[in-house]
């Protein structure tokens, strides 16, 4: 809806006279809340940043009497466009970021959208106890942005996703209702279902559609640990259900925003592990080091992540980042920084030597580092997390961008599928660096393209177009850490099919 000025000014009074937190309809908030981490910007009409719960009912109740959107957001860490949008942003992150409770004993806490991953894990630190989701963001990530968006990272190979850590969601529907998702037995799903509102059409609605399509999710949804696109309905296949008490929080988390707006989070907690050992497995070949991933993951690492020569070029000759290139020999094409976890700091030696036996046995690498001391590794993340900014920094209007960074699949294809990525690369006359989760078969591509000419966002689309192609040929998710987003969401009804398609509309 676009609304008159006398519309406008009427909607800026109502909210400034309802609530207590921060109503901003001026040029510069506007323009500051833009854009995210992707290549869009869109202006907003105006800025909340709520300071109460009560706050964003209002929001919601005055939005939905003028006709506007709301766009939910935390960090603005959103690579595909999740948190930029025309009606008004909901910055949680201000006032709505406290913890709430925490049950050490019980290993849970709950806690505000807008804490910051960091700052909640600073805190269970001291219970030795962390949510273990080791975002590159997580220093500005909030909860709110991580269910939505079904975050990861790192050491998602062994720790999984945000879905496996939401036990209960408080939410606000665009209704108005302030609804609460949690695990239900058969009895309280059938109360809640015979419900004559918002929320029992929720229930009714998933459980239908979950059960209907079932054969459907069961041959579209990709078998890998990190597919984060489209809706959860595989979480309330009959299938499932049988294992599972039905919870419809599980709904919510990857659903960026779409669904409704979270006000309060439980989530269960892990303990911190006890010991760790770093060693990084240098390669003069690309494709080699890929091919030397499924070898690595039989060792059973909490983490392997890639760097290719493009990332790690963008180190060289920065003052900070210099002295920790020490542990690199050579120019290598690609280097894997394996990881091991342990009960003891004792076990872990033996890890890393049967894994460079294994290696050196199979031809692969030239070269291992071992950082069994933490100063060492810390150095080594440090770099790691360091260089794929530094890698975006480059001089001029052509940046490696993100748009098809985010394609997951299976590890055991992942040297074959980025070989065609190479391909079409070389097709569009342009090249790439490559980092990330090798441990999943997810590895961020960043092409470089000059969006300020009309032939580079042209190249935007048709790489984007053979891309989808290649990850739907083998067997790949889309979206397997960043969200759909404006980036991905054309590609939907391609990736699952008209039928899932029509019941994510319908949802």
């Amino acid at each position: 809806m676009t609304l008159s000025d006398e519309q406008l000014a009427s909607f800026q009074h109502a909210l400034e006279a309802d609530l207590e937190g921060e109503v901003r309809f001026d040029k510069i908030s506007r323009a500051l809340y833009s854009t995210d981490a992707s290549v869009y910007q869109i202006i907003p009409l105006g800025v909340v940043i709520p300071r109460t719960r009560g706050d964003v009912l209002k929001t919601v109740q005055r939005c939905r009497e003028f006709g506007v959107s709301i766009t939910a957001r935390g960090g603005g860490t959103s690579q595909a466009g999740q948190a930029v949008g025309a009606g008004i942003q909901l910055d949680f992150s201000k006032h709505l970021n406290k913890i709430i409770e925490l049950d050490p004993d019980q290993r849970t806490v709950r806690v505000d959208p807008g804490i910051v991953l960091d700052e909640l894990n600073a805190v269970l630190k001291l219970y030795g106890l962390h949510l273990p989701l080791d975002l590159a963001t997580s220093d500005r990530a909030t909860i709110g942005g991580m269910i939505s968006n079904n975050s990861s990272g790192t050491r998602s190979v062994i720790y999984g996703k945000t879905l496996d850590y939401v036990e209960e969601l408080t939410v606000l529907l665009s209704d108005g209702s302030l609804v609460e998702f949690k695990p239900l037995t058969e009895s309280d799903l059938k109360d809640k279902s015979n419900r004559e509102d918002r929320e029992g059409d929720c229930y009714r609605i998933i459980k239908q559609l979950a059960s209907d399509h079932a054969a459907e999710i069961d041959r579209r949804y990709p078998k890998i640990l990190r597919r984060v696109g489209g809706y959860n309905l595989d979480e309330f296949t009959p299938e499932k259900h049988e294992k599972h008490n039905f919870n419809l929080a599980k709904l919510l988390v990857g659903s960026e925003g779409t669904l409704g707006l979270i006000l309060e989070a439980k989530l269960s907690l892990v303990e911190l592990a006890q010991a760790k050992a770093v060693c990084v497995v240098q390669f003069r070949e690309f494709l080699t080091a890929l091919a030397a991933v499924p070898v690595i993951l039989k060792h059973d690492p909490s983490a392997v992540e890639l760097l290719d020569r493009f990332i790690l070029d963008s180190t060289r000759g920065k003052t900070e980042f210099e002295p920790l290139r020490d542990f690199i020999v050579d120019d290598p094409a690609a280097v894997l920084i394996v990881e091991f976890f342990g009960k003891s700091a004792d076990e872990l030696p033996e890890k890393i030597d049967r894994l460079a036996e294994d290696l050196k046995e199979q031809g692969f690498g030239f070269h291992l580092h071992r950082a069994e001391e933490p100063a060492k590794q810390a150095r080594i993340w440090k770099l790691r997390k360091a260089a794929l900014g530094l890698s975006m920094s480059q001089s001029g209007d052509a940046k490696a961008i993100s748009f098809v960074e985010d394609a997951a699949v299976s590890p055991d294809r992942l040297q074959d599928y980025i070989e065609r990525f190479l391909e079409i690369l070389d097709e569009h006359e342009t090249k790439a660096g490559f980092y990330a989760h090798a441990s999943v078969g997810l590895l961020h591509i960043r092409p470089i393209v000059n969006m300020k000419t009309a032939d580079g966002v042209d190249k935007f689309q048709r790489i984007a177009e053979k891309i989808s192609d290649l990850v739907l040929e083998f067997g790949g998710a889309l979206s397997g850490e960043h969200g759909d987003g404006l980036s991905r969401a054309p590609f939907q009804k391609k990736m699952y099919g008209p039928v899932l398609y029509d019941a994510f509309c319908r949802i």
